[in-house]
């Protein structure tokens, strides 16, 4: 049975998937790990999403505010136990869901070239990309989109 848990930063799960997250993308970034992980902090993330399978929780994501409009999706992971399952659309969707019950109109995330797998996943779920943002800008190695939320 999968079910989905909005928390925040506080929880130990959410905290466990992360901890996961950054361990494969520090392989996947090498050498730019370190600027990548500076914008990545947990602490203080108010709208976390929690996926369980049978009790066991194997998929995460997060969205913080960006601007008076739009949410920053974060910390999007599923483990390989998870995977392939629709387990990161449905976290995803359900993130979408509460931005929308925030009144936000869209929502924006970066993502890796090194991560062509997430590429896939927002691309599916109606992502555009879009030219990279704040500190993003310039980074070669960094794709930025967005999706329009339409309440």
């Amino acid at each position: 049975m999968i079910t989905l848990r909005r928390t925040d930063s506080d929880d130990e799960d959410f905290k466990a998937l992360v901890k996961l997250l950054d361990a494969d993308l520090a392989i996947r970034d090498g050498a730019d790990h370190g600027f990548y992980s500076q914008f990545n902090k947990i602490d203080k993330i108010r709208h976390a999403v929690v996926c369980y399978e049978n009790g066991q929780a194997i998929g995460c994501g997060a969205i913080k505010a960006f601007s008076d409009e739009a949410m920053e999706v974060k910390r999007m992971y599923v483990s390989p136990e998870g995977r392939n399952k629709g387990i990161a659309t449905r976290v995803l969707t359900e993130l979408e869901d509460w931005a929308r019950e925030m009144r936000y109109a869209r929502c924006v995330l970066e993502t890796g070239k090194r991560q062509p797998e997430a590429i896939a996943l927002y691309e599916k779920n109606g992502y555009r990309r879009t030219e990279n943002y704040g500190q993003y800008l310039g980074v070669e190695n960094s794709v930025c989109f967005e999706k329009k939320l339409g309440n």
